[in-house]
């Protein structure tokens, strides 16, 4: 196994079956249940999850799910759209979503080496968890972002089957949220140059010089776009939800467990000390 799993181009194909099946699994899970909306997409979208999550156990790599978070909501709002008919509103917020997805795909598969690695923080979990790691696997590598990523795009599933009028609100959702996607991609250029020719401990400058992850605060701001154009629109202010749970998981989880990863190299209080955390904004 250890020789096609160093094989790129084998690996890249394997995830690329595996997320076809992962799709069809849920199209059919979907369809087989005469549930509200959002709680058989729900399960579908568990049911695809735990496809994916099979396979990361048989090839003991939990990055086999990385690329779900950018392609699982491309995929379901295509098949709505499809399912019901485009109209101006529901096409920005199609538009701008896939634009961000398509762009996270592609940063993804840049950054792909093979299946003989892994994102470091689920090693970190294995060493730490020990025996629970296959728990703290499903639910927390697999299971958790899933749930988020569904909460973020739930307010779009909505726009696109009502058919919503269009209306300057998701103008604005949608400038917020392609903003956002291009803050993130040049903040990502800049850390992909910035890896080929180190001359710093940390990076500092372009984006970085301001924020010490850009890339997380244009996360945080393309769900609130969405989350705005959608919620202003339809006026259930529970389709914030997902935008709300999205900006706590990074607040809480991933900024500290990136900055912690940092805080090991030498130099690193008085470089958060002049690099504001998402915002550049002064004390």
């Amino acid at each position: 196994m250890s020789t096609w799993k160093s094989n790129r181009k084998l690996a890249f194909l394997l995830v690329f079956i595996t997320y076809v099946v992962a799709s069809i699994i849920g199209v059919i899970v979907f369809g087989a249940f005469n549930l509200p909306i959002w709680l058989s997409l729900l399960i579908a979208d568990v049911a695809s999850t735990a496809a994916v999550f099979v396979v990361s156990l048989i090839v003991k790599n939990s990055s086999v799910y990385d690329p779900y978070w950018s392609v699982q909501p491309i995929v379901i709002l295509t098949l709505f759209a499809a399912k019901v008919g485009l109209t101006w509103s529901s096409g920005l917020v199609l538009g701008v979503i896939c634009i961000w997805g398509l762009r996270l795909t592609v940063n993804w598969a840049y950054t792909f080496q093979n299946l003989n690695w892994q994102d470091w923080r689920y090693t970190m979990l294995k060493e730490k968890t020990g025996a629970i790691y296959p728990l703290i696997n499903f639910l927390g590598i697999h299971l958790f972002p899933t749930i988020v990523v569904y909460l973020c795009i739930m307010p779009a599933v909505y726009l696109i089957i009502a058919r919503a009028a269009f209306n300057w609100w998701q103008v604005l959702g949608f400038v917020i949220s392609l903003s956002a996607t291009i803050l993130q991609g040049v903040s990502d250029v800049q850390m992909h140059k910035y890896r080929l020719n180190r001359t710093t401990t940390f990076i500092r400058n372009g984006l970085w010089k301001y924020s010490r992850h850009p890339n997380y605060l244009g996360e945080i701001l393309m769900w609130w776009g969405v989350a705005i154009a959608c919620t202003l629109t339809l006026g259930k202010a529970y389709l914030l939800t997902g935008a709300v749970v999205n900006t706590l998981m990074f607040l809480f989880v991933s900024i500290p467990m990136a900055d912690k990863r940092q805080s090991k190299k030498q130099g690193f209080m008085e470089y958060k000390k002049q690099t504001r955390m998402l915002l550049p904004i002064k004390k």
